[in-house]
């Protein structure tokens, strides 16, 4: 096994004071949310004043070992294209699965099912009768609760196909009403769309239709919000594993101490000015050290093989804290290394079940495929069945569309297309 270098003396703190339990929301935020997280201790501070981590290209921000010209091209270009990641169009959906669309149990319930069950175009195709019932829901409660979709971001997912997803659009189009209803019959009769090409409003529906998201979930296959990892690991010029924080995107705290510290208010100001200097590197010592340990439990994931089964409560016994407060603490955190930017969740067994990891999932995944009928490639729906069946655990069908996505797994019918040519 490489040596682990230490590429940061960083003080471990394992029990937080009195004091800095004030600022947790420091530890439990994303990188990216850190400064709306300080925004509240900054703004009643008039000593302090911060920097924005974000000013300088992130490139001129990637350590020089990553990109030092003695490493090879390959792992360099790796390293500083998944440096920051995509942002899933599932996560977007899913913060918007609440009131006012969705305020119930039940239409959260459907709307749910609705996501789990779109395919890689963003199209709607769940056994809707099955779930109903299964779930003792009209089917007409159902459809009522589904196409509500029609005013979820991005517009056009949840419909049944490209006519639905259109008139899900256009709803949501600058279209004059006098051109509306010429559009919807257009939409319904799309195979014979020239046909209406003499009608007044034509030109007008043609520059509408031209706007449209063909297939609905086009932006999230091309790209979308950036997500910046708080870690980078990977291996340095003398084969090294080395962990890196990826603090050069922290804000920049300033304490202006021109201010007489004899007044009692400045003095308590500058204290806890201090005290939020403290929280910041109790953050990063927090997580460099969930990192090294990262490393430790999972060398053989950054070597080439496959995530170990290592669960919250090891994580939390050697920070002598409660899991939840280590779950919170990871929530929403990155790590970039040469195999693609990773959740940290991701190396803990917790996200399915406490004794199936998610690479084992994977693994199974892979070994399905391989070893599918090429005729008929097994769908997402069929994989989920037979991994539910193998490991006794309760997944959705996204999560599966998930997981072959990072193992550059196609589609089925992408696969069959594959098998043909070949």
């Amino acid at each position: 096994m490489a040596a682990l270098r230490q590429t940061h003396s960083v003080e471990n703190k394992h029990k937080l004071s009195n004091t800095l339990r004030n600022w947790l929301p420091i530890l439990h935020s994303s990188l990216s949310d850190l400064g709306e997280a300080m925004a509240p201790f900054v703004e009643s501070n008039p000593v302090v004043e911060v920097s924005s981590g974000y000013e300088e290209d992130f490139e001129k921000r990637i350590p020089k070992k990553i990109i030092n010209s003695s490493i090879s091209n390959s792992r360099t270009e790796q390293i500083e294209a998944l440096t920051i990641q995509n942002r899933s169009l599932y996560d977007v959906l899913d913060e918007q699965l609440e009131a006012p669309l969705f305020p119930t149990p039940i239409s959260q319930k459907i709307a749910s099912y609705v996501v789990a069950n779109l395919d890689e175009n963003g199209y709607y195709e769940g056994s809707s009768e099955e779930f109903c019932q299964k779930n003792g829901i009209e089917m007409a409660e159902f459809e009522k609760i589904r196409l509500r979709f029609a005013h979820v971001e991005p517009v056009g997912i949840g419909a049944k196909n490209l006519s639905e997803s259109f008139l899900f659009q256009l709803d949501s189009s600058d279209i004059s009403d006098e051109a509306y209803r010429l559009a919807v019959n257009v939409i319904e009769d799309l195979e014979n769309i020239y046909a209406y090409s003499d009608e007044k409003n034509f030109s007008e529906v043609m520059r509408v239709l031209g706007t449209f998201k063909n297939p609905p979930s086009i932006e999230y296959q091309e790209e979308s919000s950036q997500i910046v990892p708080d870690l980078m690991i990977f291996f340095n010029e003398d084969e090294q594993i080395e962990v890196k924080l990826n603090d050069a995107y922290y804000p920049t705290i300033h304490i202006d101490t021109n201010y007489g510290v004899e007044h009692e208010f400045v003095s308590q100001k500058i204290k806890e000015a201090k005290s939020l200097v403290d929280a910041l590197d109790m953050r990063k010592a927090t997580l460099y050290k969930v990192g090294l340990m990262i490393v430790e439990y999972q060398y053989e994931f950054f070597t080439g093989g496959s995530i170990m089964p290592l669960t919250l409560k090891t994580l939390a016994d050697e920070f002598g804290h409660n899991p939840s407060t280590i779950s919170r603490a990871i929530a929403n955190k990155y790590i970039a290394c040469n195999r693609g930017v990773f959740a940290m969740k991701e190396f803990f067994t917790t996200a399915i079940d406490e004794d199936v990891s998610n690479a084992a999932i994977k693994e199974f995944v892979v070994s399905l495929v391989k070893n599918e009928n090429r005729a008929k490639p097994l769908s997402d729906m069929k994989l989920l069945e037979l991994i539910q069946e193998k490991f006794k655990v309760q997944m959705v069908r996204r999560t599966i569309a998930k997981y072959r996505k990072q193992l550059n797994i196609a589609g089925s019918s992408e696969r069959k297309k594959l098998y043909h040519l070949h």
